[in-house]
């Protein structure tokens, strides 16, 4: 992961998706790297929202809807991208059952009406598409998956973001190819992270029940998941983008997971959390609860560690601490940008002489 600052800087970039969690991280980071970086996204979907919460460093306006097709193509002419990372999705399981065409709309058309904006565009060079660890077809066999085995999806939600994968290989090899455009999805899952308040997310779950000193239900305890921080596959993305832009060619697909020790059920995550967090209480559950949902789900990043030199850099212990440390110290009064450059200047290594953001401390 190379993620040298001398190569993004001044670099036009257009994050979709920017308002999210993973999003909000991903633009506070190319800002800091020196990238241009603009938006194109729904306005924040949660409260707390950590996009509001990093205020002006993150504010990149561009609230669209990505399934408007119209909108989505001015703001690629308006904005003249060279670096593309499409995060904008339904990203959520459970939410998926609940609306199941929505899911299918936003994450399936919302993609092809970004990919066809830039199919227009004379100034994109490099375009990182973001789907899941969850596109394989999981037949629950206890192995790790690598990007050769098939697509599928069991639920709404991991069915739609197979289908983007198939949409994106398409746009790639009827129009981005010949025109040495690299076009490559990233594979991931299982981000945790400070300032995530989605719904029906481990850690934001455990971090609402605790602060109001309540229980936490929880459905699998014995889902095995390959939980890493959120700044680990979006160094991966932006190595990527990098690649890309320097040789396109023969690129398509990449996991970006932890290393195989460090997937862990759910109860064990939430023992270290509790931990760190200084308590809390929490009620198990025996795995019926609910739809549907993998029971074990490993990636392989072979693949990125050979091409990209992706390695990962925290293990799992440190991740959940840093993640509970960040909310606990955010819940105390601490600035989440404080907290959120101070992280990621601790894992890319980056100078505060050389940054173009300052925290308030």
């Amino acid at each position: 992961m190379p993620m040298k600052s001398e190569f993004w800087r001044g670099k036009r970039v257009l994050v979709t998706g920017h308002t999210g969690f993973k999003g909000s991280w991903l633009t506070l980071w190319l800002r800091e790297l020196g990238a241009e970086v603009s938006g194109l996204s729904l306005a924040p979907q949660t409260s707390p929202s950590l996009h509001l919460l990093l205020s002006g460093a993150v504010d990149t306006g561009g609230i669209i809807d990505i399934r408007d097709r119209d909108a989505v193509v001015h703001q690629v002419v308006k904005t003249k991208p060279q670096i593309v990372f499409h995060l904008a999705a339904q990203a959520l399981v459970r939410a998926g059952y609940r609306n199941p065409a929505e899911t299918y709309d936003v994450n399936v058309l919302g993609t092809a009406n970004v990919l066809d904006a830039l199919r227009l565009s004379q100034d994109v060079r490099s375009i990182v598409v973001v789907t899941t660890d969850k596109v394989y077809h999981n037949a629950e066999t206890g192995l790790a998956f690598m990007e050769s085995d098939p697509l599928g999806g069991h639920d709404p939600y991991s069915a739609s973001k197979a289908a983007a994968e198939i949409v994106a290989a398409s746009y790639r090899a009827s129009f981005f190819a010949a025109r040495k455009v690299g076009l490559a999805t990233a594979r991931a899952g299982n981000v945790i992270g400070g300032g995530d308040w989605a719904e029906d997310r481990l850690i934001p779950d455990a971090v609402r029940a605790w602060q109001n000193g309540e229980t936490l239900n929880v459905r699998r305890p014995r889902a095995v998941r390959p939980w890493q921080h959120v700044l680990e596959p979006l160094g991966g993305y932006i190595g990527l983008a990098e690649r890309l832009w320097h040789a396109p060619e023969g690129v398509e697909s990449y996991n970006f997971g932890p290393d195989h020790g460090d997937a862990a059920s759910v109860g064990a995550v939430l023992k270290m959390a509790e931990r760190h967090f200084g308590g809390g209480a929490m009620q198990l559950g025996d795995g019926s609860e609910g739809p549907h949902e993998a029971g074990y789900l490993v990636l392989d990043s072979a693949k990125a560690r050979a091409e990209l030199d992706y390695k990962p850099r925290w293990r799992l212990a440190e991740t959940v601490k840093r993640t509970m440390d960040w909310y606990r110290a955010q819940g105390q009064g601490r600035s989440a940008l404080d907290l959120c450059l101070a992280d990621i200047r601790d894992f890319a290594g980056l100078s505060v002489e050389n940054a173009p953001l300052r925290a308030a401390g």
